[in-house]
C-alpha cells in the first residue's frame, strides 16, 4: 500500500514539475517527492505490510 502511495505522490511531484505549476512552499514538488521517498522507504522497510485482515482458522481444507 505504501509503495501504490509513493507511486501517486511522484507521479504528482513530477506533473506540478512538468507543468511547472508555481505552488505555494507546502506543495511543491521537492516536498512531495521527500514524501514519496519517506513511503516508499517504509514500504521497503515492511512497514504496512501486515494491513490486511487476517482470519484465524480461515485456511484450505480438505
Amino acid at each position: 500500500m505504501l509503495g501504490i502511495t509513493a507511486a501517486v505522490l511522484f507521479f504528482i511531484a513530477f506533473l506540478i514539475d512538468a507543468a511547472t505549476i508555481s505552488t505555494n512552499e507546502v506543495f511543491s514538488s521537492s516536498n512531495f517527492m521527500l514524501i514519496g521517498l519517506a513511503a516508499l522507504a517504509l514500504h521497503v522497510a515492511g512497514i504496512g505490510h501486515g494491513w490486511a485482515v487476517r482470519r484465524r482458522g480461515q485456511g484450505r481444507r480438505r
